[in-house]
């Protein structure tokens, strides 16, 4: 598993393969944890979860990757 925190640590990005959901094509999930109050959550439960396939991942990546390089003038 991978966590990153972002806006000043009041949300972490967790991002890890699902093993338990081997044989469901979308085991890859992105899970959005808030720690704040209410009136600056971003989403509506304390926790969201998102499932991709592993292509999708592969192409979230990729666009990632393509704006942080543009982003340091590396595009």
């Amino acid at each position: 598993m991978k966590e990153i925190s972002l806006l000043d640590n009041s949300l972490r990005v967790r991002v890890y393969y699902e093993c338990e959901d081997c044989d469901y094509e979308d085991n890859i999930c992105i899970s959005f944890v808030e720690e704040c109050p209410e009136d600056e959550k971003i989403f509506l439960a304390g926790e969201t979860n998102i499932y991709l396939t592993p292509d999708q991942a592969k192409e979230l990546a990729m666009a990632l990757v393509h704006a942080a390089n543009a982003s340091m003038g590396l595009a």
